[in-house]
């Protein structure tokens, strides 16, 4: 059986998304996976110097679907002119209904997963969007669908082979402490877990869990979020059958030797997770956010706006989140088989 497109976002229309797609489908093309951009079919022909190479389509099973030959537009047009690099609130409308029709059709089953290119936040937050990114937003459009097992959003940042999973995501970090919690770490615990087998195909994941302080707070001397909240959550998740590992200082966690130690670390804040994954592999790390009924994977960056429209960016990161999404997605079909 073929496997369904995945559905592409186009992402912030002023920023990099245009160029790291048609990039990515000249890289995929021949070898795939398939997807189908939703998005503004004009903003990508002006990116691509021509509509020879594009293709409009009603949907993912529109007969003119032939992602060798062209590249898949589900055309839903922008109502405000775009300018390469300048970020503008008048796009707002289009980028979020472009995400609402890719994880809609995800939930009818007619694609296998989503792909988001990047967005700022900034031009969202001035036209009302009251959410802090994609992976907040896509929680709320997916809320009422099925799912079984422990529900997210959960967001996981992947590099070679580290993986890291968040339990607050795009916080302060003066609000970090205050907003931890025995139960917000315990239900990122068992997300993560949940995912490695299902998504990842880890048989008996294991888990290692970053300190908040350094030194995991030295027995309480440089801070009692270790004592108070993490070392309960690790002993809950054991009782539940998960295997975690106590706190440890975040500053051991990362290096060669440590990674082969676990399948995913859980940390606690945004730097702390993201910026071991961008030292590992700057260019290629993925975003997959764990505990949807969708499958959604993004690059690891953002819009780009200094380089947008210059040919300069670079579509490993998105290319490798496409590959990443039709692998889970692949899974999770083979799964739903088996059972």
């Amino acid at each position: 059986m073929t496997p369904k497109p995945i559905a592409l976002t186009l992402g912030d229309p002023a920023g990099i998304g245009p160029e790291i797609v048609l990039k990515a489908w000249r890289a995929l093309r021949q070898t795939g996976p398939a997807f189908m951009v939703v998005g503004d079919f004009e903003v990508l022909s002006t990116s691509a110097a021509g509509a020879s190479i594009l293709e409009r389509v009603t949907g993912p099973d529109d007969d003119a679907f032939s992602f060798a030959d062209a590249m898949p537009v589900l055309d839903l047009p922008l109502q405000s002119t775009v300018v390469a690099g300048k970020a503008d609130p008048a796009h707002a409308a289009a980028i979020i209904r472009w995400i609402e029709t890719a994880a809609g059709l995800a939930l009818l089953d007619k694609v296998s997963a989503v792909v988001t290119a990047p967005i700022a936040k900034a031009p969202l937050y001035q036209a009302g969007f009251s959410f802090p990114g994609h992976t907040e937003f896509l929680a709320e459009l997916t809320a009422a669908a099925k799912h079984d097992g422990a529900r997210g959003p959960v967001m996981m940042l992947t590099a070679g082979d580290l993986r890291t999973t968040l339990v607050t995501i795009h916080m302060p970090l003066a609000k970090v402490s205050a907003a931890l919690s025995i139960q917000g770490v315990v239900n990122v615990g068992l997300v993560t877990a949940q995912a490695l087998t299902r998504d990842f195909g880890v048989a008996r994941p294991r888990l290692a869990l970053a300190g908040l302080n350094p030194h995991a707070g030295e027995s309480g001397e440089i801070g009692r979020e270790e004592i108070d909240i993490l070392r309960p959550a690790v002993r809950t998740l054991r009782d539940l059958g998960v295997d975690c590992a106590d706190p440890a200082p975040s500053d051991t966690l990362f290096h060669p030797e440590a990674r082969r130690g676990y399948d995913a670390v859980v940390c606690m804040y945004h730097d702390q997770a993201l910026i071991p994954v961008k030292m590992l592999d700057f260019w290629g790390g993925v975003n997959v956010t764990l505990g949807l009924p969708i499958v959604r994977t993004s690059p690891d960056h953002g819009t780009g706006y200094a380089i947008a429209g210059r040919g300069l960016a670079r579509a490993d990161s998105l290319i490798a989140a496409i590959r990443m999404a039709a692998d889970i997605a692949a899974r999770r079909q083979g799964a739903s088989r088996a059972a």
